[in-house]
């Protein structure tokens, strides 16, 4: 829950932001200086980018947080056996050793997003965020395009 209200509180403020630099933009541009008025453009490209970005995160953290649910339902999460530090990460090495299960159930069942999405978790446990998301994103491509 934590997670969720921070995620809340990040997309508000950089919703703020946004607005904030939005109204600079207008305001460069209104000046009809050209230096100014490409700054203006810029400057709206920007927020848009961002906003972009912004619906991007937010449409992944709710489709996950769905999958979540529906696993959890199913009583298919894996269990959080793993040791952890004193921050609550689990320890890479036992997290590592962890992963070739998750790894060996996507071989087995390359179409079944309940083992890509297991199998991103085992990422994310591992610290390489880069493919956890990948894998939580083939999890969500798959489980959509079964329904």
């Amino acid at each position: 829950m934590k997670g969720r209200t921070a995620a809340i509180l990040m997309a508000a403020l950089l919703a703020l932001y946004i607005v904030l630099i939005g109204w600079r933009a207008v305001q460069f541009v209104a000046t009809g200086e050209p230096v100014a008025v490409g700054i203006g453009i810029a400057l709206i490209v920007l927020p848009l980018v961002g906003a972009w970005a912004l619906g991007r995160e937010l449409l992944f953290g709710v489709r996950s947080q769905r999958l979540v649910a529906v696993l959890d339902a199913e009583g298919e999460l894996p269990e959080e056996t793993l040791p952890t530090r004193a921050s609550g990460r689990p320890l890479r090495d036992a997290a590592d050793e962890d992963f070739a299960r998750f790894q060996a159930e996507v071989e087995a069942a390359p179409e079944d997003w309940r083992a890509w999405f297991r199998l991103g978790l085992a990422y994310d446990a591992a610290g390489d965020r880069r493919r956890a998301r990948k894998a939580i994103i083939r999890a969500i491509a798959l489980e959509r395009a079964a329904h």
